[in-house]
């Protein structure tokens, strides 16, 4: 197509035309006018992967590590790198605009969505947003930054008022946004489900109009989050300019041009929003993306496995290490090495809602080490403790009918009961989370009262009694060998599961004899046909289920096996952490224990090999009772496709760790700045920690914690010498000599933190503006420059001005390794105060 002109299309649309351009058509494309040459947008999910239209049976993609682990990485070019590869992963998908990066603060450790974004610190949210949309937008795809703003917490999400003072919206939420408008002007932005001080920020004047588009100057699009509009009119006159998805629930088309022909909605608004719409299109057809391309997996190439690769193992975070002599790390392939622990064999790749993806493939910890040792020397396995939420998945542990990984679903109208129910689908499919929203089929009545029956055979690798369970947004029921073991058609009972609309997981359990084959029947309604109901604002056709089993183990008796196996071996890998049942949108974590008895049997493992390293993945901050008795601690994230093969790079040597933690470790959970904050109270949250979120907090009071904001170690050591500090019209400039003094090359990140002498109000003792990452060859030295803007460097939001304070008098520049291991420093003063706005 050429490019729209797009005051001459103004004029020329009709206006129900417009009407329909303030809209998506579909779940995930905006609304094109034939006539006048306006094609359709393709969107896409997300923060650490490129979906496409499909949450059910979609097309594999790469996945990144997720969003913390991103952060992780402190590497500003490496991210820029992620974005261009996310990039071609659009273009792969036919999607013009990606959705994402996220840029929430994780003002708790315990936040559903914390994974997705970058971490606690504004300033690490905005400049990693920024490389990650620079990356995109470098080849004409439209980064979408979202959720702005105050999207922090899953409870009551589309109804939370998040009671902020309007310092701390400024200084710590609404930043990383202004950072990212000033550094890379995002193309499009997401609003937020949530109210902020009284308003929901998809209709609020002084966010979306008074703040972006007048203050920061940004002329992008602004789109809702999926049915996180509320109100057309205030929407459409305070600058929302698309409502996702479509149909539209609020801008309904006859209503709402009744609203314009009444004077309730001046035309001038929606020709504003119209606008904003065709001046994305004209930026996105840069990109060469068409609306007549294909979904394809044609960058699944071993270019983009390394660099995947490249992105994990970057991000992995040596949290401590008293093995200096190098007695356990780094593995030899001779080594006679043990792997416990739930997630060895599990692939902890992504989080869950809707950041997680279909991956081209994972790679699990065990598979990774044990391709590695040599061919006669296996690793012992054992799983030491049971640590799931939900059942494992029972989809890839079954075949189906041609003999191959998976199961049958067949698609019926009419349930099992009726002679007359017709077929009108037949898939074959291996993942037993099956989320129907964008499943369509023609056959499917008006109603959307449709049927699943799912087969396939099951043979378990040991004898036992089975546990099997099964979630749905609908009903349904499993059998085993044609005896019903789990019933969730009645009695049903809600759940978190879903973004809120499934049941809870019911679970029943029947024994079963190793090598024999049984075949594993599940029948499912749609969401139609459900029993119970629902609180969430929104709901998707179709529905969703899950379904999973696993054998039931004694405690005592798997801990007492993994003790045994530990002892039996020269070192120990063991798995810990989370998966996406845990961590996912739609609910938050009510605390931040790694679960079942899991620490149990680290203690045991611990007690009975010292040579034991913890590889923990997880999105967000774990309590680590057992730290204390680790001598090597690994935080590998969601580390996403490459993240097995990410952390045996880090055990076998061949990568030295580099990561820094982008969120605070407390010791306890109760220890947190936001333990009495976070939660709905009656559908309002108060940010009672108000600027003294993550370190701030935890150095402002002295309260010791498990792991600092930046902390990571490496393998070498590095010195910091030849510090210099240079004052300009407009920034400081600081300089700074770093040395590997260690035995291995290795990467260090240089944090710059500013602290005030004497403020005149209360402010956090130091806090983050800058920081470079260096590779440096063993004995290497190089200066290493830091820039960073005066105004940024100095300033406070000042309420009563209603303006930013750049305040006189003296400033320390703090350079370290982490929040809590300072290497140098030196000074500096302003003469006079100013107030400033804008970028």
């Amino acid at each position: 197509m050429a490019q729209l002109d797009v005051e001459s299309l103004i004029q020329e649309l009709t206006l129900n035309e417009k009407v329909q351009l303030l809209s998506g058509s579909d779940f995930w494309h905006t609304t094109p006018v034939r006539r006048l040459g306006i094609p359709k947008m393709r969107l896409s999910d997300g923060p650490n992967g490129v979906r496409g239209t499909k949450f059910f049976n979609g097309v594999p993609t790469a996945c990144f590590p997720c969003g913390t682990g991103l952060g992780a990485t402190f590497d500003k070019e490496l991210l820029k790198e992620a974005g261009s590869l996310m990039a071609d992963e659009a273009k792969a998908k036919a999607a013009s605009v990606v959705l994402g990066p996220t840029a929430n603060i994780a003002r708790g450790p315990n936040g559903g969505r914390g994974f997705e974004s970058f971490g606690e610190d504004p300033v690490v949210n905005g400049l990693s947003s920024a490389a990650l949309i620079n990356g995109l937008q470098s080849k004409h795809i439209a980064a979408t930054m979202k959720h702005y703003v105050c999207n922090d917490l899953e409870m009551d999400r589309n109804c939370i008022d998040a009671q902020v003072s309007q310092r701390a919206l400024r200084e710590v939420y609404l930043l990383p946004f202004q950072i990212a408008v000033r550094d890379a002007n995002p193309r499009a932005i997401m609003t937020a489900y949530n109210k902020a001080n009284g308003e929901h920020v998809s209709q609020s004047k002084f966010l979306l109009n008074d703040v972006l588009r007048k203050e920061w100057g940004w002329d992008g699009l602004l789109m809702s989050d999926w049915f996180g509009v509320y109100d057309a009119k205030s929407s459409i006159t305070n600058g929302l300019d698309l409502e996702m998805p479509g149909p539209p629930q609020c801008r309904v088309h006859s209503a709402t041009e009744h609203a314009i022909n009444s004077g309730e909605i001046h035309i001038n608004d929606v020709d504003d929003r119209v606008r904003s719409l065709m001046n994305l299109i004209n930026y996105c057809h840069q990109s060469g993306v068409t609306e007549e391309d294909l979904e394809t997996s044609d960058n699944n190439t071993p270019e983009t496995i390394e660099k995947l690769r490249k992105i994990s193992r970057e991000s992995i975070v040596l949290l401590k290490d008293d093995d200096r002599d190098r007695n356990i790390l780094p593995l030899k392939k001779t080594d006679k090495i043990a792997v416990i622990g739930n997630n060895a064999k599990q692939a902890a790749y992504c989080g869950g809602g809707s950041a997680s993806v279909l991956s081209y493939h994972t790679t699990t910890p065990f598979d990774s080490i044990k391709s590695r040792l040599e061919d006669s020397n296996s690793p012992s396995y054992a799983i030491g403790a049971d640590a799931y939420k939900n059942l494992p998945a029972l989809g890839p542990q079954m075949t189906n009918s041609d003999g191959n990984p998976g199961f049958d679903a067949k698609f019926f109208v009419g349930p099992p009961t009726s002679k007359d129910r017709k077929q009108i689908d037949h898939l074959k499919l291996t993942n037993s989370n099956i989320f129907l929203v964008d499943y369509y089929n023609d056959q499917i009545p008006e109603n959307k009262e449709y049927y699943i029956d799912v087969e396939g055979q099951f043979i378990p690798e040991e004898d036992g009694n089975y546990k099997f369970g099964l979630t749905v947004f609908g009903t349904g029921r499993l059998f085993v060998d044609d005896e019903l073991v789990v019933d969730n058609s009645q009695n049903q009972i809600p759940g978190d599961s879903f973004f809120g609309l499934g049941t809870q997981e019911v679970v029943g359990s029947i024994d079963l004899v190793k090598g024999q084959s049984y075949k594993i029947k599940v029948f499912y309604g749609s969401s139609i046909t459900k029993t119970y109901k629902i609180k969430a604002s929104v709901s998707f056709e179709g529905g969703a289920f899950t379904f999973g089993a696993a054998k039931q183990r004694n405690e005592d008796e798997e801990i007492a096996r993994a003790v045994e196996i530990a002892k039996a071996n020269d070192k120990v890998v063991l798995c810990v952490g989370l998966n996406q049942d845990f961590e996912s949108e739609g609910f938050d974590r009510p605390d931040i224990k790694i679960p079942g008895a899991t620490n149990k049997m680290v203690s045991a493992v611990l007690k009975a090999n010292p040579n034991t390293v913890i590889v923990n993945q997880t999105g967000t901050p774990v309590e680590m009772p057992w730290a204390n008795e680790a001598p090597v601690i690994l935080q590998a994230w969601f580390g996403g496709s490459e993240a097995g093969t990410a952390i045996a790079d880090v055990l076998f040597g061949n990568y030295n760790p580099s990561g820094k933690l982008t969120v605070t470790f407390p010791l306890r959970f109760e220890d947190n700045p936001a333990y009495l904050n976070f939660q709905s109270n009656k559908q309002a949250c108060w940010y009672g920690e108000d600027v003294y979120v993550g370190y701030r907090y935890y150095e402002t009071i002295d309260r010791p914690v498990l792991f600092p904001f930046g902390h990571g170690l490496s393998f070498s050591e590095f010195e910091f010498a030849d510090m210099s500090v240079q004052l300009n019209e407009e920034n400081v400039e600081v300089d700074v000599v770093v040395r590997n003094t260690g035995k291995y090359d290795g990467a260090e990140v240089v944090q710059l933190y500013v602290a005030p002498v004497s403020p005149s109000l209360k402010r956090p003792k130091k806090e983050l503006k800058e920081y470079s990452k260096v590779f440096l060859a063993s004995g290497e030295a190089k200066t290493v420059h830091l820039s960073v803007p005066i105004k940024y460097a100095t300033s406070f939001f000042d309420e009563y001005q209603k303006k930013w304070c750049s305040e006189k008098g003296e400033y320390k520049i703090l350079l370290g390794t982490s929040s809590a291991d300072i290497k140098v420093s030196q000074s500096f003063s302003l003469d006079k105060t100013t107030f400033w706005k804008g970028l």
